[in-house]
């Protein structure tokens, strides 16, 4: 079994690739699609697709800490952090607004993985 800095690495990999996955879905959807011929063509947008790749490169990482530690416990509350990444490039590469209460709750996010990391045995 891995340790819980190695377990926190890999699960923060998996919700950054999740992360930049949204990233690539945000950058390749210009706007709903109304009708199945729409729909279908933005499945064929190449930033769509990559997002796609991306979730499934995430899901392969996030697998691989699950089989190393238990997920109510550590593994999906690590995996939270996802939220944080999504708020960073949100705020830095799309100059979404981000107020005081999404600030707060990704500083709980972050709190709440630092709590869990010292509850993980050795």
């Amino acid at each position: 079994m891995l340790g819980a800095l190695e377990i926190i690495g890999i699960t923060l990999v998996s919700a950054l690739v999740a992360a930049a996955a949204q990233y690539m879905y945000k950058r390749g959807i210009q706007a709903f699609a109304l009708n199945m011929r729409e729909i279908i063509d933005v499945f064929k947008k190449r930033d769509i697709l990559i997002g796609g790749v991306l979730y499934v490169l995430s899901l392969f990482i996030y697998l691989f800490a699950l089989d190393n530690a238990p997920l109510i416990s550590f593994v999906y509350p690590v995996f939270a952090s996802t939220f944080v990444f999504v708020l960073l490039i949100s705020k830095f590469v799309f100059h979404e607004r981000v107020n005081l209460h999404r600030v707060a709750g990704m500083a709980f996010i972050i709190a709440g993985i630092a709590v869990i990391s010292l509850t993980f045995p050795v």
